[in-house]
C-alpha cells in the first residue's frame, strides 16, 4: 500500500494545492510528537531546518515551525542552504532531527519536505509511516500540548552554514589553482556554496545562474538543463562545467567541448580514483536499475562490481550501508560518497571529481572516452494519479511488456516504473540498436497512455 504524504524522496507537490500549510503544520505536530515520544518533559527537542530558494519555501517554514513549536521543539533555521548540508549540520549539531524545504529538482511551483534523522540519514519508511499515522490522528496526540512558557523556540542559525562549507574545502588535498570552472548553480541552494568553496579551493570561476528571485529556480539552467552552461564552457574555453539542481544534492557535468557527463559516468571516474588509492571498499559501485549497461560493462572491465538499487538516493544508501560500499548514486546525478556525507551531495561529487582530473592530469572527455553507452530511450507518461500505484496490475499493460521482453532477451532491457513525487509513469528502454530501443519505448509509452491517461 502507497503512502499518503510521502514519495521517494519526502512530501512532495505544488506548493499550497497539493503541498498546503495545513499538511505542513501537521507534519510539525507529527514530528514533534516523534521526536518526544519517551523523553523527559524538560529535555530540550532541537530541530535543523533549511530551505531551497523556492518563494513558498518561508511560507512552508512557518507552518512548520509553529507546529514544532507547539510540540515544544526548538528550530534552528540555518536559511537558504543544499540539503546535503542540512544532513550533515544536523548531525555535527547533535541535533534530533533535520528538515530541508525544497522539491530539488522539480519546477518553482512545487516545493517538498525532507526530514534527516540524528545522525544525516533520511527517515525510513516504517518512520515515515508512523508519522503520517500521526498526521491523520492529530487529536490524538495534540491532547496534552506544550503551553506557556514550555512552548518551543525559533532562532534562525544561519552561521552554522561555514560548518558545511569547512568540511567541504577540507575534503580536497591541495588546490584548484589553474583549472578554469563554469559552475551553473540553477538559481538554488548551491548559489552561495559552489561559489564559495571553489573560490577558497582558488579555480577560476564563472557562474551562471545564481541569481535566485524566488521564481527562478530550475528555470532552464542547472542538472536538468545543462544547455547553456554546454555553451559557456565553449564559448569561455574552460575546463569543463559543473551543473546543481536546485537544493544541490545533484551534480552534472560538462566536458571542455560541451558534452553533458550524466552521474553514471562521474561514478565510474570517482569509483576508478577510489580503487587506483586502495579507497573503494570491496571493489563494488552501488547505482540504480536506470543505469546504463554501458557503464556496468565498463566497471566490470576494470574489476569494479556493480550492484543495482531502486530509484531514490536513499535506497541507494541503504545497499551501500549493507554492503559497505564507499561510492553510489544516480544517472541523475545524485552521488554519495559515504566517507564524507550521508546523502546525495552536488558540490561535494564535483570537488572530488575536479580533484581526480587535477591529479590524473587528464581531461574529463579522456577520462569518459572509453564509457561507452548502450542507446537509452526514456519517455514520461503523464496518467491519473488515482491509476498511478496500480500501473502493474493492469494485464493489457503487463502483457505487451512481458511479449517484449520475450522476443528480444538479451538485447533489450525494459524498466518500467511510477515516479514518487509526480503524476508520470516512467518508461526507459536500453538495448544496442537505438531505432529499436525507440520505437518500443514508445510503442509502451502510448499503450500506458491510453489505459491510463
Amino acid at each position: 500500500m502507497g503512502k499518503k504524504y510521502f514519495g521517494t524522496d519526502g512530501i512532495r507537490g505544488e506548493a499550497n494545492r497539493e503541498l498546503t500549510v495545513d499538511i505542513a503544520l501537521r507534519l510539525g505536530y507529527a514530528l514533534g510528537h516523534y521526536l518526544r515520544k519517551g523523553k523527559n518533559p524538560d529535555e530540550k527537542i532541537r530541530v535543523v531546518m533549511g530551505c531551497d530558494t523556492r518563494i513558498s519555501g518561508y511560507m512552508l517554514r512557518s507552518a512548520l515551525t509553529a507546529g514544532l513549536n507547539s510540540m515544544g521543539v526548538y528550530v534552528n533555521f540555518v536559511g537558504v542552504i543544499p540539503t546535503p548540508a542540512v544532513a550533515y549540520i544536523t548531525k555535527e549539531k547533535n541535533a534530533d532531527a533535520g528538515i530541508m524545504i525544497s522539491a530539488s529538482h522539480n519546477p518553482a511551483k512545487d516545493n517538498g519536505l525532507k526530514l534527516f534523522n540524528s545522525n544525516g540519514y533520511k527517515f525510513s519508511d516504517e518512520i515515515e509511516d508512523e508519522i503520517e499515522n500521526y498526521m491523520d490522528n492529530i487529536e490524538d496526540i495534540i491532547t496534552d500540548p506544550r503551553a506557556g512558557d514550555k512552548v518551543g523556540k525559533f532562532k534562525y542559525a544561519e552561521d552554522e552554514y561555514f560548518l558545511y562549507r569547512d568540511h567541504l574545502i577540507k575534503t580536497v588535498k591541495g588546490d584548484f589553482k589553474g583549472i578554469k570552472i563554469v559552475l551553473d548553480t540553477a538559481n538554488g541552494s548551491a548559489y552561495r556554496a559552489a561559489k564559495d568553496v571553489f573560490l577558497e579551493l582558488g579555480a577560476e570561476l564563472v557562474v551562471i545562474n545564481d541569481v535566485p528571485n524566488g521564481r527562478n529556480i530550475n528555470v532552464k539552467c542547472g542538472s536538468t538543463h545543462p544547455e547553456i552552461l554546454s555553451k559557456v564552457v565553449v564559448g569561455y574555453e574552460a575546463d569543463l562545467g559543473l551543473a546543481y539542481d536546485g537544493d544541490a544534492d545533484r551534480l552534472i557535468a560538462v566536458d571542455k567541448f560541451g558534452n553533458v557527463i550524466d552521474g553514471d559516468k562521474v561514478i565510474a571516474i570517482l569509483a576508478l580514483e577510489l580503487k587506483r588509492k586502495g579507497l573503494l571498499k570491496n571493489n563494488k559501485v552501488v547505482t540504480t536499475v536506470m543505469s546504463n549497461m554501458g557503464f556496468e560493462k565498463f566497471l566490470n572491465d576494470n574489476g569494479i562490481e556493480l550492484l543495482r538499487a531502486n530509484v531514490g538516493d536513499r535506497y541507494v544508501l541503504e545497499k551501500m550501508l549493507r554492503e559497505d560500499v564507499a561510492i553510489g548514486g544516480e544517472q541523475s546525478g545524485h552521488i554519495i560518497l559515504s566517507e564524507y556525507a550521508t546523502t546525495g551531495d552536488g558540490i561535494l561529487s564535483s570537488l572530488k571529481l575536479v580533484e581526480a582530473i587535477r591529479d590524473l592530469g587528464k581531461n574529463l572527455d579522456t577520462l569518459v572516452a572509453e564509457i561507452k553507452d548502450w542507446p537509452q530511450f526514456l519517455i514520461n507518461v503523464k496518467v491519473d494519479n488515482k491509476k498511478k500505484d496500480t500501473w502493474n496490475q493492469n494485464k493489457n499493460i503487463t502483457d505487451f511488456i512481458s511479449e517484449i521482453e520475450r522476443k528480444y532477451i538479451g538485447e533489450i532491457r525494459v524498466l518500467v516504473r511510477k515516479s514518487g513525487t509526480e503524476p508520470l509513469i516512467r518508461v526507459m528502454t536500453e538495448g544496442q540498436e537505438k531505432m529499436l530501443v525507440e520505437k518500443i519505448a514508445k510503442d509502451i509509452a502510448n499503450l500506458i497512455e491510453k489505459e491510463l491517461g
